[in-house]
């Protein structure tokens, strides 16, 4: 991966901000970031299929919702460019993390 196609990929607001969110809580559903960003799921699904095209993101399939963390492959680099920023702007993203933390908590939750 080389810096252009890595920011390329991140170049984007939905994808940035469930980029965040996933580094912030280790794995996040389709479901559960639908709910955190307001989205509907093929717009979710896109984005992040997009983020896995990439090689920045990697699924699992558990029943009928694929969850996506961090490529375990990532670039350390890259990997700390992410962490940093996941860690430093809260006033980015902190109103979608607050709903995502409560969705996963959910006994209501799709997962």
């Amino acid at each position: 991966m080389n810096p252009c196609t890595f920011f390329k990929c991140l170049a984007d607001d939905t994808r940035l901000k469930s980029l965040l969110l996933i580094a912030k809580t280790g794995e996040a559903c389709v479901c559960d970031l639908m709910e955190a960003l307001a989205l509907d799921q093929p717009k979710t699904s896109r984005h992040l299929a997009q983020l896995r095209k990439c090689g920045i993101l990697v699924d699992e399939r558990r029943g009928k919702w694929v969850f996506y963390k961090l490529h375990p492959t990532l670039p350390k680099w890259a990997h700390d460019i992410i962490v940093n920023a996941a860690e430093h702007n809260d006033t980015y993203f902190g109103d979608a993390l607050k709903k995502l933390v409560s969705s996963q908590s959910s006994t209501l939750s799709c997962c």
